[in-house]
């Protein structure tokens, strides 16, 4: 016999699995606008996040480059305050605008230790969710800096080819190692981390006259396709500062051909198209021409033998018959009386 105890446990366990279930079904969704923000030292930055469900409690985070996030706010679902934490609370340059479907972050007179990684993310019950985070980089000049971050301009190579990508990093006076990041931002998707270069200052050389490092860092790529255009930025993270350079756009030389031909051959399919649209309404009107002629050639010719009829019919009573007896001459009798033919003759 089962135990009452066995079945009480079965009947929790049943019902904790609805209410997951349920829970997951009620789950919100959390995205943010924008994956790369630029700004200038002083300028106000707002990061936008929105909701889309069932949020309980909302956060925002902070990722500088080679460290752990750093919880910066928490909001309640029905707070419109919200709490700050660590060396955001009684921060003025950070506040939060919220409502139940947003909990966008405001930071004012933005600095250079600004620059980082920043989520939002949102919990319901057990379930906890980040959106795909937003990039802030902050540059200036005229700053006591101690790294500057040079990279060209643009690439432009062939499908299969290869290339390297140089980041050229001045660290100034500071002697302390560095991490160098290399981020992949193409237009259709958030940017991505895609290499790290470690600590070591082995591709760094020191300036005598100056007193200064100056590091060549290299991204070797093999093998390029299509899926690889976009900007490739690189990041410095030394001495306490996040820097960023200008990024590299990576271009196909084909890829403009390419969208030509897709014009040229856009546009000629047009044209044939209205031109075969154009013959085949020239070709009808044609027909529908020559079948009102042919329609009407036997109108008349139909309205013209209906006449003659009738006017045969009409001029019956007009007609007389003459009777003409012929006779030979050079004949017997008899052939004489078997012979003799009559011939009518009708006159209008």
């Amino acid at each position: 016999m089962t135990s009452p105890m066995f079945v009480f446990y079965l009947t929790c366990l049943l019902l904790g699995n609805i209410a997951q279930k349920t829970e997951l079904k009620s789950s919100s969704s959390v995205r943010q606008e924008s994956s790369f923000v630029w700004a200038n030292v002083g300028e106000e930055v707002i990061l936008r996040c929105f909701h889309e469900g069932d949020a309980a409690m909302s956060y925002w985070y902070k990722q500088t480059l080679g460290q752990k996030p750093r919880l910066i706010s928490t909001l309640y679902k029905y707070d419109k305050n919200g709490t700050f934490y660590g060396e955001f609370r009684n921060n003025p340059r950070f506040k939060l605008d919220a409502d139940n479907r947003k909990n966008h972050l405001k930071i004012s007179d933005v600095d250079i230790s600004d620059s980082a990684t920043y989520f939002c993310a949102s919990s319901y019950t057990i379930i906890f969710e980040f959106a795909e985070g937003t990039v802030v980089s902050v540059q200036g000049s005229g700053l006591n800096i101690p790294a500057q971050v040079h990279q060209s301009a643009s690439e432009s190579i062939q499908p299969g080819g290869s290339v390297t990508l140089d980041c050229t990093v001045h660290t100034g006076t500071c002697d302390g190692e560095h991490r160098v990041y290399w981020f992949k931002h193409s237009g259709q998707a958030h940017p991505g981390l895609i290499y790290i270069h470690g600590g070591s200052n082995d591709q760094c050389e020191r300036k005598p006259e100056t007193q200064t490092h100056s590091c060549v860092y290299n991204l070797p790529m093999n093998s390029l396709n299509v899926s690889d255009a976009g900007t490739y930025y690189c990041a410095v993270a030394s001495c306490g500062h996040v820097l960023f350079g200008n990024g590299t756009r990576l271009d196909f030389e084909d890829t403009k051909d390419s969208h030509r031909l897709v014009y040229f051959l856009s546009g000629a399919l047009t044209f044939t198209t209205i031109l075969t649209v154009l013959l085949a309404f020239l070709l009808c009107m044609i027909n529908r021409r020559n079948s009102c002629i042919c329609t009407e050639s036997h109108t008349r010719f139909s309205a013209s033998s209906t006449t003659n009829a009738e006017g045969c019919v009409d001029n019956v009573d007009n007609v007389h018959y003459a009777a003409l007896r012929v006779k030979t001459g050079s004949r017997s009798r008899k052939q004489r009386d078997a012979t003799e033919e009559c011939v009518y003759s009708g006159v209008k």
